[in-house]
C-alpha cells in the first residue's frame, strides 16, 4: 500500500525473537516490485525453523472498494509452501479477528491471535525442539477435529524491555511514508457494537511505563524521525496515562523536537490534558466521534456524547491544536433526519477535517453482528451490502435501509462542496479518504511533507487556497 506505513508490529516482534536468542530477519515485501522473486531469493540462501506471517488488515474497511486482501495473502503462503516445509505461522490483528476462518482459507495450521511477544518465541523455540506446542498461550492450531484456540495470556507490558525499532527500515518509511508509530497501550475495554479492536487486541487495557515510551521515542528521534502517530485505539483512555506519558516525553526535552498525531476519545477530554499534549509535541488530533446525533451515539455503544462533542472542539480551537472527527454514518436506525443532523453538527463545529465514513463493517464476533444475524438470513436484509456468507468473511457492510436508495448521493448532498470531508471514495485525491494508491499524498511525502495523511490533505488544501 502506498504511502506505505511503517509496520511496527514487526519490529516489536523482531525484536521479542532477538531478546530470546533467536536468528531473526525480516522480509519486508512493501518494497519490492515482485514478491515472488524476493521471497524465491530469499529461501534459496536460508533454512529456516519457521515463518511468521503478518496480516495486519483483511480489507480496507471501505464500502466503496470493498478490497480484500485475503486472496492474496494466500497467493503469498503458497508461495512460501513451494519454497520450503517450514511451518507458517499467522498473525498479526486483521488475522486476530477471524483465525480460523484465514488459516481454513490459506490451507495452513498454526496461527497466533492477539499479541505475540511471548508466544511466538516460546513456538519457535518448541518447533525447533520438536516439542509439543499445543498449550501455548493464544496458539490457534488444526488437530483431527478441526480448528482449537487456546486462550491467551496478556502480557505485563511494564515489565517488557523497550523495542529496539532496528529491524524494520524506518527510516525508509520515514521518507516514503511521511511518519513513524509507537504504541503506549494496548487492548480497549469498551463496548461499541460495531468494533473488532477487542477482538484483535484485547479487552483489557495494557500499559508502557512512560520511561519505556519516552526511550523508543528517542531511538526514532536519533534516527531522524520526528513526526510520529500513536497507534493506541485511544491514546486519551486512561487519562492519567497520556498525562504520564506527556509528562516524561516533556521532562526529557523532547516535545520540542517531536511532532505527533493520535487518535481519541471526545471523553475524558479537558483543557489541561490539550495544553500538556501541545507541550509534549501534539501536533493533531484524530477524535472518533461516529456521530453528532445522541441516538446514534447510544447505539452504536459509545460511551459520550453530542455535548462531548462540542466539548472538545471547543478546547481545541481554544488550545490551537489542530483536530478532525471520524464519522460512521449509516448504522442500524440512521435516518436521513439523523445524518443531516451530524453533518449539519460537524459543519457548525468547524473541525479542520471530517472523514465521512459511510456503511459499517460487519465483523464475526461483535454485537453488532450478532444482533444483524439474529434478524433472520443476511441475504435477505435489505441493509446488507456485500456478498454475505455465514462467516463474514469477506468485507460485507451494512446501511441503514431508512437512508433510502441512494444514501451515498445523499451524504454528498448534505455534505454540498464542503472540502473538509472526506469521502471513502475515487474521487479527487484531496478529499478521499482511502488513502491507498493517492498519487497526491506520495508526491506530497517525496517533496517534504510530514505527519498524519489527513493532516497533509489539509496543508495542501489550504496552501492552494
Amino acid at each position: 500500500m502506498q504511502p506505505p506505513v511503517a509496520p511496527i508490529a514487526l519490529d516489536y516482534l523482531s525484536s521479542a525473537l532477538a531478546a530470546r536468542g533467536l536468528g531473526v530477519d525480516l522480509l519486508d515485501l512493501c518494497f519490492g516490485d515482485d514478491y515472488a522473486a524476493e521471497i524465491e531469493r530469499y529461501l534459496a540462501a536460508n533454512d529456516v525453523a519457521a515463518i511468521a506471517f503478518s496480516i495486519r488488515n483483511t480489507d480496507d474497511t471501505s464500502l466503496a472498494t470493498r478490497d480484500f486482501f485475503i486472496p492474496g495473502f494466500k497467493e503469498m503462503t503458497d508461495r512460501l509452501k513451494t519454497h520450503t516445509d517450514a511451518p507458517i505461522v499467522l498473525g498479526g490483528s486483521g488475522f486476530s479477528i477471524m483465525p480460523e476462518a484465514i488459516l481454513a482459507y490459506c490451507g495452513l495450521d498454526l496461527g497466533i491471535w492477539g499479541e505475540g511477544e511471548y508466544a511466538l518465541p516460546l513456538l519457535v523455540d518448541r518447533i525447533t525442539a520438536g516439542e509439543d506446542c499445543s498449550d501455548i498461550p493464544g496458539l490457534v492450531h488444526r488437530s483431527k477435529d478441526g480448528f482449537h484456540r487456546n486462550p491467551p495470556t496478556y502480557l505485563d507490558l511494564e515489565a517488557m524491555p523497550t523495542p529496539r525499532r532496528t529491524f524494520v527500515d524506518n527510516q525508509r518509511y520515514f521518507r516514503e511514508g511521511g511518519m513513524g508509530g509507537i504504541e503506549t497501550e494496548r487492548g480497549c475495554p469498551k463496548r461499541c457494537v460495531y468494533c473488532a479492536d477487542p477482538l484483535g487486541k484485547g479487552d483489557r487495557i495494557r500499559l508502557r511505563t512512560p520511561a519505556s515510551v519516552a526511550d523508543e521515542v528517542k531511538a526514532l528521534l536519533d534516527m531522524g524521525i520526528d513526526h510520529l502517530h500513536l497507534c493506541d485505539s485511544e491514546f486519551n483512555f486512561p487519562a492519567d496515562h497520556a498525562e504520564a506519558v506527556c509528562h516524561e516525553i516533556v521532562s526529557r526535552g523532547l516535545g520540542s523536537k517531536l511532532r505527533w498525531y493520535a487518535y481519541c476519545s471526545p471523553a475524558p477530554f479537558t483543557g489541561e490534558l490539550a495544553e500538556l499534549f501541545k507541550q509534549a509535541g501534539c501536533a493533531g488530533i484524530n477524535f472518533g466521534v461516529d456521530s453528532g446525533d445522541d441516538s446514534m451515539l447510544r447505539t452504536l455503544g459509545r460511551d459520550f456524547t453530542s455535548a462531548d462533542v462540542e466539548r472538545t472542539a471547543n478546547i481545541c480551537r481554544d488550545k490551537d491544536i489542530v483536530f478532525m472527527y471520524d464519522l460512521l454514518l449509516g448504522g442500524p436506525g440512521e435516518t436521513r433526519e439523523s445524518l443531516r443532523h451530524t453533518i449539519e453538527t460537524m459543519k457548525r463545529l468547524e473541525p479542520q477535517r471530517v472523514g465521512a465514513n459511510l456503511g459499517v463493517r460487519l465483523w464475526p464476533g461483535t454485537a453488532l453482528a450478532e444482533a444483524i444475524r439474529g434478524q433472520g438470513r443476511l441475504d435477505r436484509n435489505s441493509g446488507i451490502h456485500g456478498t454475505p456468507g455465514d462467516d463474514l468473511f469477506a468485507p460485507v457492510f451494512f446501511i441503514s435501509p431508512e437512508l433510502g436508495d441512494d444514501p451515498i448521493g445523499y451524504l454528498s448532498e448534505v455534505i454540498g462542496g464542503d472540502q473538509r470531508f472526506l469521502f471513502m471514495s475515487g474521487d479527487a485525491a484531496e478529499r478521499n479518504y482511502n488513502y491507498n494508491d493517492n498519487t497526491l499524498l506520495a508526491n506530497a511525502i517525496r517533496d517534504g511533507y510530514r505527519g498524519a495523511f489527513w493532516d497533509i490533505l489539509r496543508r495542501i488544501d489550504e496552501e492552494n487556497g
